[in-house]
């Protein structure tokens, strides 16, 4: 079948009626019809004033914040002591590898760059 001409393609959407539901074949489907709102009939919405949930404030804040850190499962002193000996070993590690490594560029820089 061959396909059709723009003006067949009009001159069926003239023919369907534009209420009905039915779509073109082949195509998208119908949007359904728009319902009339209560706003559209030119009413204006009525203006309301902030209202302040209670709680919402600093105080309210501070109690939530105050509410998770009751949550928390905090860590033993053997746990602390731990956790900061790994970060002290880290700290030692990554020093004596930055200072090897800016002594091996500056003897670099001096003895074939200058």
């Amino acid at each position: 079948m061959a396909r059709q001409t723009r003006a067949q393609r009009r001159a069926r959407r003239e023919q369907m009626a534009p209420g009905s539901e039915a779509a073109l074949p082949g195509g998208p489907p119908a949007a359904p019809p728009r319902r009339p709102t209560a706003r559209a009939a030119g009413r204006p919405e009525p203006a309301r004033e902030p209202r302040a949930r209670p709680g919402s404030g600093v105080t309210g804040f501070i109690a939530e914040s105050w509410a998770e850190l009751k949550k928390v499962e905090w860590p033993t002193q053997s746990q602390l002591i731990q956790g900061v000996v790994v970060v002290l070993i880290a700290c030692v590690i990554v020093g004596v590898f930055l200072y090897a490594a800016d002594q091996i560029f500056r003897r670099l820089v001096q003895d074939i760059l200058i």
